[in-house]
């Protein structure tokens, strides 16, 4: 008996109601009526013979079966928009709208400021960039693209690749220098009072390493805490403690001399940035032309050019 072929369309729907979170929306982007996408999303639930979202007068939300069907899905609506935007010369004239999210420092201080000059170039290209410390799912929330530090265990179906290292710099204020004296050795930091992340675990016990050494752990006193870099900054310029930040937090105020590097010839565990864009090899040519033209950028960021010490 032979088999029907898949109805690819209706996984391309699936994908869009999902992350869209509504019939009504994803009828909206794909031009179709609602009446439309329904009956396509009913097709394949009773072709699967279970339930792919819950319904409720107010919400939708996916099924366990929807949930496992959705990376798949969203490849067959990513690849298949490639195909036909190649067909179409995209390439010539790249076009339509590219969602990327960005940890905020590296949006704010790398990617913002370039952007307009994409803009320009690429008049058809319609640009959403968003700002966020949290990780992002790419294929349920509609992202084209994520800049972010570090992998988890979700990148592992993803497209990533690595941009470039960020250090952490130990610094503290020149004022601060002034009354405590400049450390020698990371076993000196005891006595120095820290600016630390509350977010993250063990942010009292710094790590350094050195050369061929071992590795050196210190144990800082916190006299103040946040669950945000932007918070910790302006304390430690005000002189309130010492602290271990990425250095796209702190270059401005390194350059600017309110801010100054202590121990730089010992080194603590620096933190990967990566491009993580969904699966599937085929990329439309308005998110090849953004990543192209941001990759640079990235790659060397303007903070890696800051003098140490």
């Amino acid at each position: 008996m032979p088999h029907s072929l898949p109805d690819l369309e209706a996984w391309a729907i699936f994908a869009k109601v999902a992350e869209c979170g509504s019939f009504s929306r994803a009828g909206e982007q794909l031009g179709l009526a609602k009446t439309t996408v329904s009956k396509a999303v009913t097709r394949l639930e009773q072709r699967m013979r279970a339930s792919l979202f819950h319904r409720t007068t107010r919400k939708l939300s996916l099924t366990e079966t929807g949930r496992l069907a959705l990376e798949r899905a969203a490849r067959i609506l990513i690849d298949g928009a490639a195909i036909e935007a190649d067909i179409l010369d995209e390439a010539a004239t790249p076009r339509g709208l590219v969602r990327i999210a960005s940890i905020s420092a590296v949006g704010v201080e790398v990617i913002a400021p370039v952007l307009p000059e994409f803009l320009k170039a690429n008049p058809e290209i319609e640009v959403d960039l968003v700002l966020t410390e949290n990780r992002v799912d790419l294929v349920a929330e509609g992202f084209d693209a994520a800049i972010q530090v570090g992998l988890d265990g979700d990148s592992a179906s993803l497209r990533t690749v690595r941009l470039s290292s960020l250090r952490r710099p130990l610094v503290g204020a020149p004022e601060l220098l002034e009354r405590l004296g400049m450390p020698q050795s990371p076993q000196d930091l005891a006595r120095y009072p820290a600016v630390l992340p509350s977010h993250i675990a063990n942010s009292h016990e710094w790590q350094f390493a050195r050369g061929d050494e071992d590795p050196v752990t210190v144990r800082v006193n916190g006299r103040y805490r946040a669950n945000h870099a932007d918070a910790l900054v302006p304390a430690l310029v005000a002189g309130v403690g010492i602290g271990l930040m990425a250095e796209y937090f702190v270059w401005g105020h390194l350059r600017a001399g309110r801010l100054v590097e202590l121990l730089p010839e010992w080194s603590t565990p620096p933190g990967p940035l990566y491009l993580i864009t969904p699966p599937g090899r085929a990329r439309p040519a308005r998110v090849r032309a953004l990543l192209d033209f941001l990759r640079p950028h990235l790659t060397l960021p303007k903070w890696t050019n800051v003098p140490k010490g």
